[in-house]
């Protein structure tokens, strides 16, 4: 069970390091970057949020060197991305609605399938008895790297400013960690976590929610 378990959890990694890959790629081409730019925020979206989680953890060096598989996946989806945008030419830009919808539907994705591994990760390193820090893993893991494309494209990063972002991850990683203490099965934790964080997001889309503001005068 404990393997099967695993094994899930290392799918959802790399569900969610394509899912952050193909939404970074896309705002480098939005931002006008070249081949090696679309490739480099791809996979800093991908990957930077687990660099930073194993960084304050304590894990050097941070997975994303050790086990190579999750920046070639992300290389590759960033390519891919690349390639649809060229082949599409003018075309692509027309259809920037249905794009638009696309990224934010992957970014959700990722964050949720994100939230939920961060917290996984600070628990198998021996902190389940740390809410707070496995919480807040989840969290690193699910934003920082949207932060890092962000501060990279000098763009005002989206956990700042976009619709219920960094609390949605929160909320997520929240979920799983409750879930598992009530004695549900890391499954069941998981899909909850995840499609928890998914709903939020695409609920405050669609209907606008944002987080309190001082309005200016």
């Amino acid at each position: 069970m404990a393997d099967i378990l695993q094994m899930i959890f290392d799918g959802s990694e790399l569900i969610g390091t394509v899912a952050f890959a193909a939404s970074g790629a896309m705002l480098a081409i939005d931002r006008d970057l070249d081949l090696f730019g679309v490739v480099f925020l791809g996979v800093t979206t991908a990957v930077g949020g687990g660099i930073m989680r194993d960084i304050v953890l304590g894990t050097f060096p941070p997975n994303a060197f050790c086990n190579s598989i999750y920046v070639a996946v992300a290389c590759i989806t960033a390519l891919v991305v690349f390639c649809f945008a060229e082949f599409k030419g003018s075309r692509y830009w027309r259809q920037r609605a249905e794009i638009d919808r696309v990224v934010n539907l992957l970014d959700a994705l990722g964050l949720g399938l994100f939230s939920v591994v961060g917290a996984n990760t600070a628990m198998l390193k021996g902190f389940a008895d740390n809410a707070f820090l496995c919480i807040f893993m989840g969290m690193t893991t699910g934003v920082g790297g949207g932060i890092l494309r962000d501060l990279l494209s000098q763009t005002v990063p989206a956990v700042l400013k976009k619709r219920i972002y960094a609390m949605a991850s929160i909320a997520g990683a929240s979920v799983y960690y409750v879930a598992l203490q009530f004695g549900f099965n890391g499954a069941v934790s998981m899909l909850s976590g995840m499609v928890f964080t998914l709903v939020i997001r695409m609920l405050a889309t669609h209907f606008m929610w944002d987080l309190p503001k001082v309005p200016k005068l």
